[in-house]
């Protein structure tokens, strides 16, 4: 598409470029020193801890219990594994001379020697001896096994005790916490929400005027600073300020375009009432190149097919949207200022129609 269909000269769509690059750069600045601002900010409240609600002298007593229970458990534990390889080494040694004093006792029967009758009291009192060495090793693993479950019912309880005192700390630390929240919510809301306020004003007053660009890139730095700086930062109990805050946004946007959208109707339908040379006059020509290209009326916005060789008239409102030039006789867009065929000025359909005299036909010839 050239640069006439377009409506646009090519300067002025680079400046255009240009500008809006002026908008983005703008706004980077500004985000960049909004974001600085923005992240100290939390650093007017000292973060809070579960620990700064809590008995400190208690838990210090219990987390010293908790520590003696888990060393005293640590050395059971040991002492458990010491009993227990001496009542192994014990039982082993008893299982060897019970075997070797029956192996013996079968001998001696099979030859009937009462002169080792002393031997056999020997023996005998060795596995005593032995035995009552197994049982003792055995006293004592039984003995260190109670004592494992005395200890580990003790530390448990003693840590059921200081999971109290935590969950009885919980909820003035929530409080706590929700009190931080709210406060460095209130403060960013302090700082972002004038910016926010100005760029909505600006948006609604000054976003077509000759200083755009700025206008633009404050609006972006606003709603950068609202929706990412401070939406996150939104205390998110229960979801009361979220909730509010998208409630009161929906209902300003709705609002807005409901009678954004009432007026634009009303505008065209008084439009629409007045002649069609008015309306022609009414009309930039950039608009009118644009629309007529997308296949929009620019009188009334309402879509034809521009595909359509026949179509020359709007069919909802009646306005001329092709012509042909009276030179050439080439058809072409009733806005355009010359013909793209001949170069020949264009009169104006509507003020021939409505009696007023045409401006005489320029035919500029094309120079050697």
């Amino acid at each position: 598409m050239s640069a006439t269909q377009k409506g646009l000269r090519a300067p002025e769509r680079l400046f255009r470029l240009v500008l809006w690059i002026v908008a983005v750069i703008f706004a980077a600045f500004l985000i960049g020193l909004g974001s600085l601002v923005v992240q100290d900010l939390p650093q007017v409240d000292q973060r809070v801890t579960i620990d700064d609600f809590v008995d400190k002298p208690r838990v210090s007593a219990l987390d010293a219990a908790v520590h003696a229970g888990e060393a005293a458990l640590k050395a059971n534990a040991d002492k458990l594994e010491s009993s227990s390889l001496q009542q192994q080494s014990t039982r082993a040694a008893y299982e060897s001379a019970k075997r070797a004093f029956d192996n013996w006792i079968a001998t001696r029967t099979s030859t009937q020697r009462s002169d080792q009758d002393p031997e056999v009291l020997a023996r005998t009192k060795e596995l005593d001896a032995l035995t009552a060495t197994a049982r003792r090793a055995e006293s004592v693993t039984e003995q260190a096994e109670q004592e494992r479950v005395t200890i580990e019912q003790g530390l448990a309880a003693t840590r059921e005790q200081r999971q109290q005192l935590d969950d009885d700390a919980s909820k003035p630390y929530l409080a706590a916490v929700r009190r931080m929240e709210l406060h460095v919510f209130l403060i960013r809301l302090a700082i972002t929400l004038p910016p926010l306020a100005i760029a909505a004003w600006l948006f609604v007053k000054h976003r077509k005027s000759r200083w755009w660009p700025f206008v633009w890139g404050f609006v972006f730095f606003a709603a950068f600073t609202f929706f990412v700086e401070l939406v996150p930062y939104l205390p998110s109990y229960g979801g009361y300020v979220r909730y509010v805050v998208g409630i009161v946004i929906t209902v300003l946007v709705g609002r807005y375009a409901i009678v954004g959208m009432q007026r634009y109707l009303e505008r065209q339908r008084a439009a629409e009432a007045q002649s069609e040379v008015v309306r022609r006059q009414a009309l930039s020509y950039e608009h009118a190149i644009k629309s007529t290209n997308a296949g929009v009326c620019p009188g009334c916005e309402r879509g034809f097919k521009v595909q359509d060789g026949d179509v020359n008239f709007c069919m909802h409102c009646g306005m001329t949207l092709f012509d042909h030039c009276p030179v050439c006789t080439k058809r072409k867009n009733a806005f355009f200022h010359y013909c793209p065929n001949c170069g020949s000025g264009k009169p104006i359909a509507a003020e021939a129609s409505s009696g007023t005299t045409p401006p005489t036909a320029t035919v500029v010839a094309p120079t050697a």
